[in-house]
């Protein structure tokens, strides 16, 4: 989540004509048990790992256009949305589905803070060394992360998809018949 926060952060330096074309998205559900493929923590040929939680990176300029960053796929990055979503995520009918909590970069930028307890064991120690930067903190909290975890709708910041409306927000197929003619 940090490393998606400093991705709208650079963003909003070097290019930001393009802010309103950018979204931090966080994947979970009820449960907090999200399988996603082709993640390098995965294990087997499908690269399969379980998270409480997970967070991307998106740039939507145009239809046909958008593209994930997820620093924690095994596929190229960028990647195009479809192929992202065709690989990372499957059908959410069989298990406990996700849910897609999709937020503008400038909107994340304003309200998340993390104050990184969810990074320490119960004995205060570190799981993994912190990030060399401060904490992100706001004026308003030192932590709002549960927000944007939270899959209710109108509940936290932006707005939830199920997979199949996630989908048919940010990927519009190519017209096929463009340049064909039609006989009269």
């Amino acid at each position: 989540e940090e490393n998606v926060w400093k991705l709208c952060e650079q963003v909003k330096k070097t290019y930001p004509s393009e802010l309103p074309k950018c979204y931090a998205v966080f994947v979970s559900n009820e449960r907090r048990t999200v399988p996603l493929w082709r993640q390098k923590a995965g294990r087997g040929d499908e690269k399969l790992v379980i998270w409480d939680y997970h967070v991307f990176f998106m740039h939507n300029p145009s239809p046909n256009r958008c593209l994930v960053f997820d620093l924690d796929t095994t596929l190229p990055f960028p990647t195009y949305f479809h192929k992202y979503v065709t690989e990372t995520f499957r059908s959410d009918y069989a298990l406990t589905p996700e849910h897609h909590r999709v937020i503008p970069a400038e909107k994340y930028l304003a309200e998340f803070s993390s104050d990184r307890r969810h990074m320490r064991r119960p004995d205060g120690s570190w799981i993994k060394p912190p990030p060399s930067y401060p904490p992100i903190q706001t004026s308003a909290s030192t932590h709002s992360l549960d927000d944007f975890i939270c899959m209710k709708p109108g509940k936290g910041p932006g707005a939830v998809y199920d997979l199949l409306h996630f989908v048919q927000q940010f990927y519009k197929p190519p017209d096929r018949n463009i340049g064909t003619k039609t006989q009269n």
